[in-house]
């Protein structure tokens, strides 16, 4: 296929001496010098993301600080700092003598495949069994569980509110059920809890199960590969404006270390907070709107705008798996004996 061109030069040549990428497992690095943002934030940053929505499995080996800056023609001080501060972070573990792990911090996402619902009972009372629980407190146990009450909402708990709308926001475009929000030290928790389906992101899940009563179960919300975002998007476009716009200042702060990573220069991004006053002043310029859920319903339809989700298909698809299984519940049967 023939590649894209500006004059006589391909634009991947022109792109060649601003931007480094390659792959590290399903992950994808994007590195681009002469920019605002340091390497390491950039070498921060993209791993975070990467954790977040499992580009980054945990457990999974990063490279050596001289592995990593080989292949990237980093410096292996800017490497060892960026290794350090996902650290003390926790976002990875280093071992001494082994490497650097990404940190296991998260439960694994229910299963979303269909399961033998009498192979499930059995297994469960061949467990009970197992450890020496008698039938009588086993069936009194599981009678409790029956009588709690159904849930007939998601619960969104995120501290930051500005993220916890986007993510209400997104969950209310893929579920029939009602979706709400509050922060871990909302006054009302428990009395929101008594019909909800809890979820959370998985760097707030260790804090959301302190909390939580321990019937509760908590639905993890994987968020959507970088990569996957600015597929569309690379090679970056040249000369061309394009305002990156959102409420929540993660968003704003992310997408301007990976879209700098990605090659786009600096000086042809624009960026406004949709919490000042007058933000969508000299939108209307721009060749593009690159936003978040929320921000897009108050933006025109012109320029075009792309709206970057958070929310990972997988994520969409588990919501959904378990909307299903309670509207069953909750649904009386049609059928008669």
């Amino acid at each position: 296929m023939a590649s894209k061109h500006h004059g006589d030069r391909p634009l991947e040549k022109m792109m060649a001496h601003r931007q480094r990428t390659n792959k590290m497992g399903s992950m994808r690095f994007w590195f681009t010098r002469g920019t605002e943002i340091t390497l390491r934030e950039q070498l921060v940053t993209q791993t975070i993301l990467g954790v977040l929505c499992g580009d980054l499995a945990p457990g999974q080996r990063l490279p050596s600080t001289r592995e990593m800056a080989r292949r990237f023609h980093l410096h292996p001080n800017t490497v060892s700092a960026g290794y350090q501060q996902l650290e003390r972070e926790n976002w990875v573990e280093l071992r001494h003598g082994s490497g650097v792990y990404v940190r296991d911090f998260r439960p694994e996402l229910s299963a979303s495949s269909p399961l033998e619902l009498d192979r499930l009972i059995a297994g469960f009372f061949g467990s009970a069994r197992a450890l020496g629980m008698p039938l009588l407190a086993v069936r009194s146990r599981l009678l409790q569980w029956l009588a709690s009450p159904q849930p007939d909402h998601f619960l969104v708990i995120e501290p930051d509110e500005e993220l916890r709308q986007i993510l209400v926001a997104e969950m209310r475009q893929a579920v029939r059920l009602p979706v709400t929000g509050c922060g871990l030290r909302h006054r009302s928790l428990s009395a929101l809890l008594g019909h909800a389906i809890p979820v959370a992101l998985p760097s707030r899940v260790a804090n959301v199960q302190k909390i939580l009563p321990a019937r509760a179960e908590l639905v993890t919300l994987q968020v959507r590969s970088v990569q996957d975002s600015l597929a569309g998007w690379l090679p970056a476009p040249q000369h061309a404006l394009v305002g990156i716009v959102s409420s929540w200042p993660g968003f704003l702060k992310s997408a301007r270390t990976m879209m700098i990573a990605a090659g786009f220069h600096a000086d042809e991004l624009v960026f406004r907070d949709a919490r000042k006053p007058n933000w969508r002043r000299g939108l209307k310029q721009m060749a593009a709107l690159v936003c978040d859920t929320l921000t897009a319903t108050r933006l025109p339809p012109k320029p075009r705008v792309v709206v970057f989700p958070l929310l990972s298909e997988t994520a969409v698809a588990e919501l959904r798996n378990y909307e299903a299984f309670v509207r069953n519940r909750l649904r009386p049967s049609s059928r008669r004996s």
